[in-house]
């Protein structure tokens, strides 16, 4: 007899953001879900350097918990990414306008940076278990930007919802000469890490794996 059949229905899995890289990224373990965005007043990012894995895993870790304590019966999971220049930098938060949008694609322009993404798992009320979180990072080197080239990205939109004001995913993918790390982490959900704290929890996620659909595409 399998292991699957050996198991009871998986449980209630909530992810809360409503970020659709996230939810496609997620769909990639093959698990049932369900979407419950967050309504945690985030602050805005702060003007100081920080920790930046301390930084997004308390950001990761206040999303799950709004949602959490509205859905007991849940796995909740809430995830926060940010750039800086250094594992101890000034998050560069989202851009505020395309004036601010340029600025930061011209910090980042021939630099090497830090995306770190925190992930915050919060399991049932019934089995009284304090939360979990991870934080990881992924160092990024962008090629040399020239000014007309930051102002036609910037004219894209694309920017103006993402921290650090670019996409690895989109249109900036050309700018990226390399990185150091989970590639899926700078997208804004590293996979690995994600299955093994549900590993770490007791949630075997790969014996629940739905194997009648195709995963969907992440472009």
């Amino acid at each position: 007899m399998s292991l699957l059949l050996k198991l009871p229905p998986p449980p209630r899995i909530v992810l809360a953001s409503a970020s659709p890289r996230r939810r496609e990224l997620f769909a990639l373990l093959g698990l049932p879900f369900e979407i419950i965005p967050s309504s945690y007043d985030e602050p805005t990012s702060p003007n100081k350097a920080v920790v930046l894995s301390e930084f997004v895993t308390h950001l990761a870790t206040e999303k799950a918990r709004e949602v959490a304590q509205h859905e007991p019966d849940a796995w909740v999971i809430g995830a926060d990414t940010e750039v800086a220049m250094d594992v101890v930098g000034t998050p560069l938060g989202k851009p505020r306008d395309t004036e601010d949008a340029c600025r930061m694609m011209a910090a980042l322009a021939g630099r090497r940076h830090l995306v770190c993404t925190g992930v915050a798992l919060f399991r049932p009320s019934s089995m009284n278990l304090p939360p979990l979180s991870i934080a990881v990072s992924t160092w990024v080197k962008f090629r040399a930007l020239t000014p007309e080239m930051i102002a036609d990205y910037v004219a894209t939109g694309e920017p103006m919802d993402k921290a650090g004001a670019y996409g690895a995913q989109g249109y900036a993918a050309p700018f990226i000469e390399s990185f150091e790390g989970d590639f899926f982490n700078v997208v804004g959900l590293p996979l690995c890490a994600l299955g093994q704290l549900l590993e770490t929890a007791g949630l075997p996620w790969s014996a629940y794996r739905s194997h009648s659909e195709k995963p969907p595409s992440t472009a």
